[in-house]
């Protein structure tokens, strides 16, 4: 099942008419091309349904310094989906985490932005990831050791929806509810498309909401790429003190750049030409 921007983005749950994207978020979009641009390659899709997300938890949630990224206090954001890290490279160099131009190296022998985010390279990074399902398991090893070590920090993991295939993903929300870990958040970027086709032909997720209930979280979906709805979810964390968290985000994959919404041949380009660039600018803008 394919949808396009013309029709409403559909849960089992609940019913969203695609958000308008301002001039912030087309901004976003805008690095990401440009780092889609300096590395010639990339994953389109899976990028542009993040950038809300993102955008959402480091400009309105998040307690961390750009000044000082290993700082003990700060809460844990992980990019479990590690393909969609042009998404997480571009709000990083917005906040200055590093210089922007960097974007100009991605996957680029003398650049630190690879393929899938690095821990101690890029700085802003909290996990390598790239193989799918790690994130929430060592998001789990996080809260743990914040709540021994009597810290008060918040761990967020954003994954992909085709990425909690995945056996380890349900792992640890097993040990996430076994702990009872509410400074533990899920973030589901529910975009209904993995690699070559929909979450519903590959591996149907539904009812994704009851699953993660089963599993002891507290559950909220919501408008993945409404600025403001995707505030009010995450301003409310935790939804109940001593049960992990679990966000459904419903999202578009390749959101922003039209013609790519939802076409798999964008989850991910391995070459792309100049006029390809202008093409993906052009329809930002529209």
């Amino acid at each position: 099942m394919t949808l396009n921007l013309a029709k409403l983005t559909q849960s089992a749950h609940r019913v969203y008419a695609p958000a308008v994207l301002d001039r912030r978020s087309r901004d976003l979009r805008r690095l990401v091309v440009r780092g889609l641009a300096g590395g010639g390659r990339g994953h389109l899709g899976s990028a542009l349904s993040a950038i809300e997300i993102l955008r959402v938890l480091y400009d309105d949630i998040l307690h961390v310094d750009p000044a000082r990224p290993d700082w003990p206090d700060r809460d844990r954001c992980i990019l479990s989906k590690g393909h969609g890290c042009l998404a997480l490279y571009a709000v990083l160099a917005d906040k200055g985490f590093f210089p922007a131009e960097e974007l100009d190296r991605f996957c680029r022998f003398d650049g630190i932005l690879g393929g899938h985010p690095e821990a101690g390279k890029v700085p802003g990074v909290e996990a390598s990831t790239g193989a799918l399902g790690h994130g929430p398991s060592i998001g789990v090893g996080l809260a743990l050791a914040a709540r021994l070590a009597g810290r008060s920090n918040r761990v967020f993991v954003i994954t992909g929806d085709g990425e909690i295939n995945e056996g380890s993903v349900w792992e640890a929300a097993m040990a996430a509810g076994k702990h009872r870990l509410g400074s533990y958040t899920v973030i589901v970027d529910y975009n209904k498309h993995q690699s070559y086709a929909s979450t519903a032909t590959v591996q149907d997720l539904e009812p994704l909401r009851d699953k993660w209930t089963s599993f002891g979280f507290t559950v909220r979906d919501v408008d993945g790429h409404s600025v403001e709805a995707l505030r009010r979810a995450f301003i409310d964390l935790p939804y109940v003190p001593d049960k992990p968290n679990a966000v459904i985000c419903h999202t578009v994959k390749g959101r922003g750049v039209g013609y790519a919404e939802n076409d798999m041949a964008y989850h991910h380009k391995s070459k792309i030409s100049d006029s390809e660039i202008e093409r993906m600018l052009d329809a930002i803008e529209a």
